[in-house]
């Protein structure tokens, strides 16, 4: 790159307010929060958020079983943990319809400084440090989940440590502005596996269209489940507006926490209460969340247990984004009732 070019990036850079804190749209892009565990093995049937928080994983269709893990790493400076998936059944017979995703999803009013659908909308660069086994190419999506549009780039991944830069076009003909809401207005997604139904036409790299089912993955890609050596990690994960890709934003852990939280929260502590009247009794515990959540979560509750007696029933009440009351049910005078895992989600 000339000096000049140099320069001109640059520019850029400033123009568009990368350079200084939160350029980065991705929430814990280093992998370093990972509330409901460290490691799931045996997904491909079931979509969700497993292991490392904010990150997703869909199937359909797959044969094809892997394991997924928040992964301590010692082989690039900077990052110490990463985001791995194993091939451990692979699925060499394709049908049209199956596929595989790892996907990380955005709140409207979080992507809003990409002016999409509108005359000056931004341009914006998807960076990210991947690994595997072997060598691979993958298809990268961003969609956009108001107006049914979404650009395709695909990536290479090899046995070293490598830093992709995508560089998405701005996207000014969309009908619909994204919703300011907290609801899902636009995600990205990775193909690790795909069949004609996503890949059978002719792929058009890094182009808004609105959406075609069948080129949304590019037909020359690797399958993730083509053997059960493959392996893929990533971490370093930023997305930011403008072409310039910037080093990665390293947040704090508490900043990283407290921004998943919003989305997912398990209270793992042992709370315990002491029951004190006589004959049957509710207990209620109030709990006050340590993040107000994107909305009113599904709260489960996990171990009860009483040292006197038994629990007859347990019962999660006024449920808002801040807070809710946990009500256990007893008849044993005395007891002293304990309980945990009280595990609340309100993901998009």
């Amino acid at each position: 790159m000339t000096k000049a070019a140099e320069l001109a990036k640059m520019g850029e850079v400033l123009t568009n307010s990368q350079i200084g804190g939160r350029r980065n749209m991705i929430i814990n892009g280093g992998m370093q929060v990972a509330q409901r565990g460290t490691s799931e093995t045996g997904m491909g049937a079931a979509d969700g958020y497993f292991t490392v928080d904010r990150f997703a994983m869909a199937f359909s269709g797959t044969a094809g079983r892997l394991t997924m893990t928040q992964e301590d790493i010692t082989d690039l400076s900077g990052f110490p943990h990463a985001l791995k998936l194993a091939c451990t059944t692979a699925d060499t017979s394709i049908a049209a319809g199956e596929f595989a995703l790892l996907q990380h999803k955005f709140e409207g009013q979080d992507v809003q400084q990409l002016k999409k659908n509108t005359s000056d909308a931004e341009q914006f660069t998807i960076s990210f440090y991947v690994k595997g086994n072997a060598n691979a190419t993958y298809t990268l999506e961003v969609k956009d989940n108001t107006n049914g549009r979404n650009n395709s780039q695909n990536f290479n991944v090899t046995t070293s440590w490598n830093r992709v830069s995508l560089t998405f076009a701005a996207d000014t003909a969309g009908s619909s502005l994204i919703n300011n809401d907290n609801s899902l207005e636009l995600f990205f997604q990775i193909w690790l596996h795909a069949g004609s139904t996503y890949n059978g036409g002719t792929f058009a790299s890094n182009t808004w269209i609105d959406q075609v089912q069948n080129v949304r993955s590019d037909s020359n890609n690797t399958s993730f489940f083509d053997s059960t050596d493959r392996t893929f990690f990533i971490t370093g994960l930023q997305m930011e507006v403008g072409s310039q890709a910037t080093p990665f934003e390293h947040r704090s852990f508490g900043e990283e926490l407290a921004l998943c939280q919003r989305y997912y929260y398990k209270e793992a502590e042992t709370r315990s209460l002491l029951v004190y009247q006589e004959g049957s009794v509710f207990l209620q515990d109030n709990h006050y969340f340590p993040m107000a959540m994107r909305t009113s979560p599904t709260a489960t509750l996990g171990n009860t247990h009483a040292n006197a007696g038994s629990v007859s029933s347990t019962l999660i009440a006024n449920i808002s984004t801040t807070s809710c009351i946990v009500a256990i049910n007893t008849a044993s005078t005395g007891a002293r009732i304990q309980y945990s895992n009280l595990e609340l989600d309100a993901e998009l």
